[in-house]
């Protein structure tokens, strides 16, 4: 994580993010021209023709990998957590089932589909969030802690915890192969954090490592 320190939060989504990743999938035995991060970023779908990623790798006619880079900066949070779930649970389905129906032809190894989400560290993503429930309760992952003065009532986790339960389901689930969470400040100088070691970013580049390396070792 020391390489992306002191950049600001807009470089980290757009910038330092990307060339970092694009080096690492380099020193693990992959060529730069096969990395895309700028142009040329469309794959086909099957619920629809095709979508744009952040960072895809082709390479001897395959697809190797597929990664969203994904950022939020408040204040609407409500909002946009459940666009960003729903986008980024509907992109890696539409991928696989594209998989499935033969559309990047030979792809063994399987493509490795990465979601990787940087979230603005500040006050508002750490407090509770109420659920809304005028029928059916909600995952108890969601409930948070009992509210004392009130019988059978939660505060509801924050937006924070919120990120870190999809980023961690959407790992268990296979939908991505691997996601991390990390946290930044909007400030000249950023702090960044990592609330959850399984969703760090160190496990989730040892993830991408090793697949870059059975791709390389299953192919001529």
């Amino acid at each position: 994580m020391q390489a992306l320190a002191g950049q600001s939060p807009l470089a980290l989504r757009w910038g330092a993010l990307e060339l970092l990743v694009t080096d690492i999938l380099c020193e693990a035995g992959l060529k730069q021209l096969d990395v895309r991060t700028r142009t040329a970023l469309e794959l086909p779908g099957y619920y629809r023709a095709e979508k744009k990623w952040d960072l895809i790798v082709v390479s001897k006619k395959q697809l190797v990998l597929a990664m969203e880079f994904k950022s939020q900066v408040g204040p609407s949070f409500g909002n946009n957590f459940n666009n960003r779930s729903e986008e980024a649970i509907g992109s890696a389905t539409c991928l696989w089932a594209a998989v499935k129906e033969g559309r990047f032809g030979k792809t063994a190894p399987p493509p490795f589909p990465g979601y990787l989400f940087l979230l603005e560290d500040c006050a508002a993503v750490h407090r509770p969030v109420r659920n809304k429930e005028p029928y059916f309760s909600v995952d108890p992952a969601f409930k948070g802690k009992p509210i004392p003065t009130r019988n059978e009532a939660f505060s509801g986790v924050s937006y924070c915890e919120r990120y870190e339960l999809l980023c961690r389901r959407l790992a268990l689930e296979r939908i991505y192969s691997a996601a991390s969470l990390i946290l930044t400040t909007d400030s000249p100088r950023t702090r960044i954090t990592e609330p959850a070691p399984d969703l760090s970013f160190r496990r989730f580049v040892a993830a991408l490592r090793g697949h870059v390396v059975t791709f390389l070792d299953s192919t001529p």
